[in-house]
């Protein structure tokens, strides 16, 4: 009869140490469940409170995807030893693919999972470049009607001065005194 006992140990610790990594760097990323949150309301709280709830259901997802890898890699291999009688090796057969399909579960899961980040990703890109080009939209809308009301100024400034000196031109004696041809 063989045993992997100890090379389960080895394997599911190798296995947990990259789960708790993982979530280490979800966490950095993402600033940890309620970071950036402040005491505001609004729309950017809300906004805020959303995301720390979708973060800590994605961690959660992620733990427990990871956790049933583990599981039944674990029970994969304890299962995984020659024995004489035929009827228990048909069995253990049985309990090898049952949990070979599990860890295929829980594989193709966290692929999902990853695919449903990368949309996040890529939809919440497109959304804060909309938010941006909205906010260049309305800077330029003030930039334009701050020039308009400058060369409205500038314009009444100019009748103003022509008026001046056209008044000025046509009582000088300089307008008297040569004539004009005609």
């Amino acid at each position: 009869m063989l045993s992997f006992g100890g090379g389960v140990a080895r394997i599911g610790s190798s296995v947990l140490m990259c789960k708790r990594a993982s979530e280490r760097r979800i966490m950095n990323r993402g600033g940890g469940a309620g970071a950036g949150l402040g005491s505001g309301s609004g729309p950017t709280a809300a906004a805020a409170a959303a995301a720390a709830q979708k973060q800590k259901t994605l961690l959660q997802r992620v733990e427990n995807d990871i956790g049933n890898i583990v599981d039944n890699f674990s029970h994969l291999v304890n299962v995984a030893r020659v024995n004489d009688p035929p009827v228990r090796n048909s069995q253990e057969a049985f309990m090898m693919e049952m949990r070979a399909a599990r860890m295929v579960q829980a594989a193709d899961s966290l692929l999902k999972l990853v695919s449903e980040l990368k949309q996040t990703a890529i939809f919440s890109g497109f959304a804060s470049l909309n938010d941006h080009v909205e906010q260049r939209i309305v800077e330029f809308n003030q930039q334009a009607e701050k020039s308009d009301r400058t060369l409205s100024r500038i314009v009444e400034e100019a009748a103003a001065s022509l008026k001046e000196l056209e008044s000025h031109y046509y009582s000088s004696l300089q307008r008297t005194t040569h004539p004009t041809e005609s």
